[in-house]
């Protein structure tokens, strides 16, 4: 049977995320809202064509075992978990952010980098959340070891602004090197690791200059001016790169956040309202990934949003695809409204993720879910849940997930499509939350013909179904279709 990827791709309407705010003791809250240069380059992901793959045969051959992995998850720890807040993106003076309680942003700014003295996870246990990881279905997981911030969750030489220094409470803890902590306790449970990195960084000097006041998320120098500057922080950013590619073990994914440090040539229409001046902000990144590669054989590297050979796969953020991609790529969609913890927010249920999940795969994509910890260094007790049924559903469905491909029709109203080899595809119906039972006839189109054999992967139990143009109609025995409609989405396997 032969099957072609689609290469039109219509992205869906972007869906704002209306949360409420939350608000903290120290007044340091945000709202819910997406980084407008975010939206606008999810919104033109379709430019496909800029895509270069990769010609390291090491890399190709991580990629592919990437592309079967199908469920990751990424998780965001850092000051802003212990404000319960919306990362670190209050800091950024831009006219889309509001800072809840605080007319005064100098002051926001102090309280903001004062909390590292009151940081301190207690509760962080990593063999807890690699067993969580693990338990989920994942196959990765991507850390975060800085925002925007700067704050370093490693013990980088090059910054005091650090969970391992003396300023910092939980320094004193031996499991202070959190991003170590969380790696090997991952790779233990037999996840491949990658780790988070924001290219931007608020606070050192040579990216934001206390002399110049931030106008926005760039540097608040002439970096043309001042080279020497920003020479420094060219440095200051390959050596910590390096320390997180050459010291903590073994790193199957580098994830680079910040994709407005870039080379000036890569600076399109769809970025350079937010490069509002001619800096050419290159990092040197065919030095950075050499670098770490000679550490690394093989390993990915995802220079968010900047066209070019260091964008091994793509990264759609919080939105999916409405068609399949011609080429790898992953949406980084959150569990709840924010990268974070945030107090009381609004997690999808286990239903929406499993489906979300299924969405995504059925387009060749994989599913980055990204949560984070509270202050204290435990998860709220609806992710625990979540992911426990997550992997539970995954337990028993993932011969339908992992290592699929993509097969057209892809999605036809409820049932998604997946395949492996040329005999063997899996249709899996997504019931609608108040969907009290199945049909009792589904209709799945296949090009699949002769003496085929169908039944309910979950149990293995044989269904019957006639002929019909462009594939079969399933009958969905009478005692099942409640049962089923229960569950988060039902598979249904077709053997030649």
């Amino acid at each position: 049977m032969k099957r072609k990827l689609s290469i039109v791709v219509l992205l869906a309407l972007v869906v704002a995320i209306n949360h409420g705010m939350s608000q903290t003791e120290n007044k340091s809250a945000a709202p819910f809202k997406d980084d407008p240069l975010a939206v606008k380059l999810t919104q033109n992901l379709s430019e496909t064509d800029t895509y270069v793959w990769p010609k390291d045969p090491k890399v190709m051959q991580n990629l592919k075992r990437w592309q079967g992995y199908k469920f990751g998850l990424l998780i965001h720890m850092g000051l802003y978990s212990e404000l319960g807040i919306v990362e670190s993106w209050a800091l950024c003076p831009e006219d889309w952010i509001t800072r809840d309680g605080y007319e005064d942003y100098y002051k926001f700014c102090t309280d903001y980098r004062n909390t590292k003295s009151k940081f301190n996870p207690v509760n962080f246990d990593p063999q807890k959340w690699a067993g969580m990881f693990k338990g989920s279905g994942a196959k990765y997981m991507i850390y975060s070891s800085k925002h925007h911030d700067g704050f370093c969750l490693f013990d980088s030489k090059y910054t005091d602004f650090k969970v391992t220094d003396k300023g910092c409470p939980y320094s004193a803890n031996p499991k202070s090197n959190v991003l170590k902590e969380v790696l090997e306790a991952t790779r233990k449970e037999g996840l491949a690791t990658g780790v988070y990195f924001s290219k931007p960084d608020w606070n050192t000097p040579y990216f934001w200059w206390s002399y110049y006041p931030p106008k926005d998320r760039n540097p608040s120098y002439d970096i043309t001016k001042h080279p020497d500057r920003w020479k420094k922080y060219v440095e200051f950013t390959q050596n910590q790169l390096n320390e997180l590619t050459t010291e903590y073990g073994k790193v199957d994914i580098l994830w680079l956040d910040g994709c407005w440090v870039r080379p000036l040539t890569t600076i399109n229409k769809h970025v350079e309202e937010f490069c509002k001046y001619p800096y050419d902000m290159d990092i040197n990144m065919k030095l950075i990934s050499e670098k770490a590669r000679a550490t690394q054989p093989g390993m990915l590297v995802v220079d968010r949003w900047v066209p070019g050979e260091y964008e091994d796969y793509l990264t759609p953020e919080q939105k999916t695809p409405e068609k399949a991609l011609p080429v790898p790529w992953e949406s980084c969609i959150t569990m709840g409204g924010a990268w974070g913890w945030v107090k009381n927010d609004n997690y999808k249920s286990s239903k929406e993720l499993v489906q979300l999940l299924v969405n995504i795969v059925a387009k060749g994509g994989n599913l980055l879910l990204g949560v984070g910890p509270n202050g204290k260094g435990d998860f709220e007790p609806k992710v625990y849940e979540n992911l426990q049924l997550l992997g539970k559903w995954l337990s028993v469905n993932g011969e339908a997930i992992y290592e699929t491909n993509p097969l057209e029709p892809f999605l036809d109203g409820k049932v998604a499509f997946t395949a492996k080899g040329e005999n063997v595809i899996y249709a899996i119906y997504m019931s609608a939350k108040d969907e009290k039972e199945l049909p009792s006839e589904i209709r799945i189109q296949t090009k699949l013909t002769g003496n085929l054999k169908v039944t309910l992967l979950a149990t293995n139990q044989k269904l019957s179904f006639k002929t019909a143009d462009h594939g079969i109609v399933l009958t969905i025995p009478k005692n099942l279709k409640s049962l089923l409609a229960q569950q988060e989405a039902v598979v249904f396997k077709i053997c030649k």
